[in-house]
């Protein structure tokens, strides 16, 4: 059945990746590319090296996911007195000081949204690259999603932020940042990258060979 419902490359169009405009196939230009009617950048049937940078930067943020969660993303200071706090300390902080339902929102976009958006990109990855020919709608929903949800990974960094405004006012105590703050915004930005890099059309590639 997929054969009745060809991809818009079969069909002789084109999409922009940057304004998104789907247009037949421009003649190519002096320098040898396709050029977009509309904003005049460069136009590719699929993303240049889609894989392997998808991949590269998937693997630095598996890496840097470690010392996200190992090192303090911040620490208070009051009289003098430092205490660090990881992602899972301040966590159970959270719930000590009564405050669960903004525990809950921390371990959530800390803990689960990055975890899942790690193993959502490697399973279309892997999915892509063994030609996988199953649920290819389900998988381009599973890479919306993920495209979606990526960037509220940064609501604790933006809570550490705040927190710093806030207790800079007061002498009596201040927050500074740690690196675990620093690698989990590596973390989101590289996986936030590596969603941008990835070619949902790869999916359906497999299919159209196969028809």
């Amino acid at each position: 059945m997929m054969g009745l419902y060809p991809t818009a490359a079969r069909s002789g169009l084109m999409s922009c990746h940057a304004c998104h405009l789907l247009s037949p196939i421009p003649p190519l230009s002096s320098e040898g590319e396709a050029i977009c009617p509309r904003c005049e950048a460069p136009l590719h049937l699929r993303k240049p090296n889609s894989i392997s940078r998808t991949w590269a930067l998937l693997i630095a943020a598996y890496i840097l996911y470690i010392p996200a969660n190992l090192l303090p993303v911040m620490t208070v200071i009051s009289f003098g007195k430092g205490e660090a706090d990881t992602i899972l300390s301040g966590v159970k902080e959270l719930i000590h000081a009564g405050m669960m339902p903004i525990a809950l929102l921390v371990f959530f976009a800390s803990i689960t949204v990055p975890v899942l958006k790690l193993l959502a990109l490697t399973y279309l990855l892997l999915s892509v690259q063994y030609k996988s020919q199953w649920r290819p709608r389900e998988r381009t929903m599973l890479y919306r999603m993920t495209e979606v949800v990526g960037r509220w990974s940064m609501i604790d960094i933006f809570m550490i932020s705040i927190l710093i405004a806030l207790v800079k006012l007061d002498a009596v105590a201040t927050i500074e940042p740690g690196a675990g703050a620093i690698s989990f915004a590596a973390v989101v930005i590289l996986t936030m990258f590596a969603a941008m890099s990835f070619d949902p059309r790869l999916i359906w590639d497999s299919i159209e060979e196969k028809t």
